[in-house]
């Protein structure tokens, strides 16, 4: 991201680092982080000669012992709130920050006021993404919500088409790890979140170059990390720069079209929006008629203008839990991107038949005495819980946690006319009393004071078990973070998860009609 020396002899040999070949040998390179990302930025400079010092707070020994085993150094330092004498001394010729380092973290300004490259982890990738000979074609997600699912459904439906592909990225498996496979990949599905687009440079050699690209949604989030909204914006609109074949964009949303329209892309590159109605010619979107709706592609076939290709029913979706129209637009934005690489309708359409949402995500957890419970703790801000609020008639909405500077009064201003009664959770509830009593103040209104997190969950679902009725759904969509009460939305949605089960288990309906996922084992 940042161009960093003024060293012409560095800055020359920085600029030639554009392949697996290139001359990597010797290069100090400083690792902010030791996460997933971190080590796996590690792992690959150590692999490709560099001399490599990490820098990371309380680091797992298992970790650290596999740093000595790989040859690279560890300054393991009790703050990262100032460089230490290691890495003062280490004299380093380039940095790679993990995703987590802000642009306002004092080592990140110490290294741009030091006048050193900043990379993040997806330039180093894309640097060195000639390691095997099967060189991967990448497309690109990113958005303020939808991307997990939109990526997993993309590489589903490349996957049925015969191609051997990689979701990667934001999505838990580094794009250094997928770079690296001996045996290649024909495409990388990667899923960016702001924090890694903001490091990422919009030319030279570092440059990414996807053949599609979308932004499905925008709304603020994540405004602490990047200083404000109109960063956190260019952040997100970085996805499209230097796109070859389709930016994909959803019609709905302005400021996804505004991007696309600003973006440098390469010559040829076509604009194609994604929506819920009939589709214009270079859209995807859904047909209706005589009680049929199908989604349909007018963008990739040279016909466009007259004609369509089916890609799948709306009921086929609803079949396989993804009618939920935030949902249909995941799976529209996912069919025009590998559209753009040439997968065939007939792949979408196979691949959508046997795709299961990802857990915490719309997911149905039990159904019992006509009471639907429904885990979306993904829901991390209001825009994910506004799209899961109006996907069901009546509402028990569990909701609240720590809410990251975002304002959540429109929310309750607009999407709460379905909701019959609303259960707090977090640890600072007062955004929502303001705004329920603002704009909601003849909803019942409920709140969890535990302050143990074992039982923030199991108070919250006795709650909303004691107002729900037959019709309704109970569902978690807490338009926050989660790290004010847990680790992780996923502990947080396998909690809601195990609390309602035990709340049914005495139900004179029985056992619930769905089992409690089983915890994620990667």
């Amino acid at each position: 991201m940042s161009d960093g020396s003024t060293d012409p002899l560095l800055v020359d040999r920085l600029a030639g680092l554009d392949s697996w070949r290139a001359d990597w040998a010797g290069l100090r390179v400083a690792v902010l982080g030791l996460g997933s990302t971190g080590f796996a930025v590690a792992d690959t400079l150590a692999e490709l000669g560099a001399d490599v010092l990490v820098v990371a707070p309380a680091v797992d020994p298992d970790k650290a012992e596999l740093l000595q085993l790989i040859g690279a150094r560890l300054d393991e330092v009790e703050s990262t709130d100032a460089p230490s004498a290691v890495l003062t001394a280490f004299d380093a010729e380039l940095v790679v920050a993990s995703p987590g380092f802000a642009p306002h973290h004092p080592l990140i300004r110490w290294a741009v006021e030091g006048g050193l490259a900043v990379w993040g982890d997806v330039e180093l990738a894309w640097r060195v993404r000639d390691k095997v000979d099967r060189v991967a074609e990448w497309v690109l997600v990113t958005g303020t919500n939808g991307k997990t699912t939109t990526t997993q459904l993309a590489a589903a439906m490349a996957a049925a088409d015969g191609r051997r592909v990689a979701p990667c990225g934001n999505i838990g498996v580094p794009v250094l790890d997928a770079v690296r496979d001996p045996d290649g990949f024909d495409l990388f599905v990667v899923e960016l979140s702001s924090h890694q687009l903001h490091y990422l440079p919009t030319e030279g050699p570092g440059a990414l170059r996807p053949r599609a690209s979308v932004c499905l949604n925008l709304e603020a989030d994540h405004l602490e990390w990047h200083g404000g909204a109109d960063r956190y914006r260019e952040a997100k609109a970085k996805v499209y720069e230097n796109t070859v074949v389709a930016c994909v964009y959803n019609k709905a949303d302005e400021a996804t079209r505004r991007m696309v329209e600003k973006a440098d892309v390469a010559e040829g590159c076509r604009a194609v929006g994604f929506g819920l109605d009939a589709p214009g010619p270079s859209e995807v979107g859904v047909v209706t008629g005589d009680g049929v709706a199908v989604l349909a592609d007018r963008a990739f076939l040279a016909e466009r203008r007259t004609q369509a290709l089916e890609l799948t029913t709306q009921e086929a979706l609803q079949g396989v839990g993804l009618g939920a129209d935030h949902l249909v637009e995941d799976v529209l934005a996912a069919a025009a991107l590998v559209r753009a690489v040439g997968v065939a309708p007939v792949s979408i359409c196979d691949a959508l038949a046997g795709f299961a949402v990802d857990h915490h995500r719309t997911e149905v957890v039990a159904e019992s005495g006509g009471v639907t419970w429904v885990d979306d703790s993904k829901a991390t801000n209001p825009h994910a819980a506004r799209a899961s609020l109006t996907a069901f008639p009546s509402v028990v909405w569990i909701v609240g946690g720590l809410f990251k500077g975002v304002d959540v009064e429109p929310l309750v201003r607009e999407s709460t006319a379905g909701v019959r009664a609303a259960v707090f959770v977090g640890v600072d509830r007062e955004p929502l009393r303001r705004a329920f009593s603002r704009h909601a103040p003849g909803i019942p209104v409920f709140e969890v004071d535990a302050t143990d997190t074992g039982q923030v969950m199991p108070t919250a679902v006795r709650l909303a078990a004691s107002v729900a009725r037959p019709g309704d759904t109970v569902l978690l969509a807490p338009a926050a973070a989660s790290m004010d009460q847990f680790t992780d939305y996923t502990a947080r949605g396998r909690s809601f998860a195990q609390a309602v089960h035990e709340q049914l288990r005495g139900d004179v309906d029985g056992q619930p009609a769905v089992q409690p996922p089983a915890s994620p084992t990667d």
